[in-house]
């Protein structure tokens, strides 16, 4: 479930759209969650302040926005084989962290541990929709006996998208399609699914 705001009137600019979200990931890496305003958001995307108010009720529903937008509320769309699944969940944190996303990311977090607000909505707008994606993935995978029947899904999930977020976090390793490769293919052993 995508975080968008509901549509009213003429038809939707996406480019103000774009233009906003780059602003918020700008301003989140520039300064972090407390410099982030509607107005800082609105004159950094040279959108009218008003723009940014029909679209999001608050700062935190444009930070979820923005997040959502870049990182995407389906990562593990169905393809009838958990291999690609998996490939595809890797994939779309490989691009949301190579991006602006990955440079925010840690002044968000800091961010997330100050407020509750904010950090409820991203567990909700984000990474429940993002795990509940991945969970019926797994679930599908499951029934057609692709995977162990005993796998913890969610320990399963959090050995797959952590690598992302640890090296994002603190920098020690890179984040790129070869080290995307080799976490699926650690995660499918973990799964029962390779030798």
């Amino acid at each position: 479930m995508a975080v968008r705001p509901a549509t009213a009137g003429r038809p939707r600019d996406w480019r103000i759209d774009s233009a906003i979200k780059a602003a918020v990931l700008r301003i989140l890496n520039d300064g972090g969650y407390g410099t982030l305003s509607i107005q800082a958001v609105a004159k950094c995307a040279h959108v009218p302040r008003s723009s940014v108010y029909r679209r999001w009720p608050s700062k935190q529903h444009l930070v979820a926005h923005a997040i959502v937008a870049e990182m995407g509320d389906n990562p593990a769309a169905d393809t009838g084989n958990i291999e690609k699944d998996l490939r595809a969940v890797a994939e779309s944190l490989l691009r949301a962290f190579s991006g602006p996303l990955g440079r925010a990311l840690p002044a968000l977090v800091s961010d997330m541990a100050n407020d509750s607000g904010l950090a409820s909505l991203i567990r909700r707008r984000v990474l429940d929709v993002r795990r509940e994606s991945m969970r019926k993935a797994l679930t599908r995978a499951r029934l057609r006996g692709d995977i162990a029947p005993r796998l913890d899904l969610e320990l399963f999930l959090d050995m797959l998208t952590a690598p992302f977020y640890f090296r994002t976090l603190f920098g020690h390793a890179r984040i790129d399609r070869q080290m995307a490769k080799h976490i699926v293919q650690y995660a499918l052993r973990a799964a029962g699914c390779q030798d």
